[in-house]
Formats: C-alpha cells, structure tokens, sequence
C-alpha cells in the first residue's frame, strides 16, 4: 500500500455475511472503514487486538464483555483484547471506523470480495 490511498479504490474484503470492510494496514496498526448491512450480525466472538471504533452512519448495537448499548453516529467503542463481544447492525445498516493492534493479519488474508458496491464515502 502507499503512503496514501483513496476508499474508493480499494478492495472490500467480506469479514462475515453482510459484513465487508476496506483495510488500511501499517506495520503496527490495522484500520477498517466496515459497512454492515441492515440487520447484519457480527456473532460473538474475541481475537489478541486491541479494537477502538466510533460510527460514521447507520446504528449498531454493541454488547462488549456482558454491557449492551445502541450506537450512532459519532459513539466510540474500546475493546480490549480477548474480550469476548457481538454486535447487530441497526434496520438501516451502519458504517463505522474501527482501529486493530497489533494487526489484523486474519482480515489482511482474506480474499478480495465480489461486492464492490460501498455506501460511505458518497460520492455525489
């Protein structure tokens, strides 16, 4: 990757269904621009990173190690490693900003998707 890039040049990579994301990656960091369709599921799950996010559209809701809330445009998430969490997309779908460390070698490894199609930024 260059030092910089355009979102709608990149590839989406599908993270599970109804979940694909565009990956910005450094030797230390992993950022994701992840757009999840309406009432899409995130199952529970945990992984080593650390996971820092906010909401750019849409709703999701979040439950981070047992504590449940809805967030909108502009609410911020901190996950710390290994702590178990889920989240479903509100009925309009979201698109939110996540930050990984160390990185998401699993996320980096996924193929290329088929769907292209991405609703953030809107270019008008």
């Amino acid at each position: 990757m260059n030092t910089f890039s355009e979102l709608d040049a990149m590839a989406t990579k599908r993270i599970w269904d109804g979940v694909t994301a565009r990956i910005v990656q450094s030797e230390l960091i992993t950022m994701a621009i992840v757009e999840l369709e309406p009432n899409s599921v995130v199952a529970r799950h945990q992984h080593e990173n650390e996971q820092l996010g906010f909401v750019i559209e849409g709703s999701i809701h979040f439950t981070v190690d047992g504590v449940s809330r809805e967030c909108g445009p502009g609410d911020t998430w901190r996950i710390l490693a290994n702590v178990p969490h889920h989240a479903e997309a509100g009925r309009d779908g979201a698109v939110v900003a996540e930050v990984y460390s160390p990185v998401r070698a699993d996320w980096a490894q996924l193929p290329d998707s088929a769907a292209q199609s991405t609703r953030w930024p809107s270019r008008s």
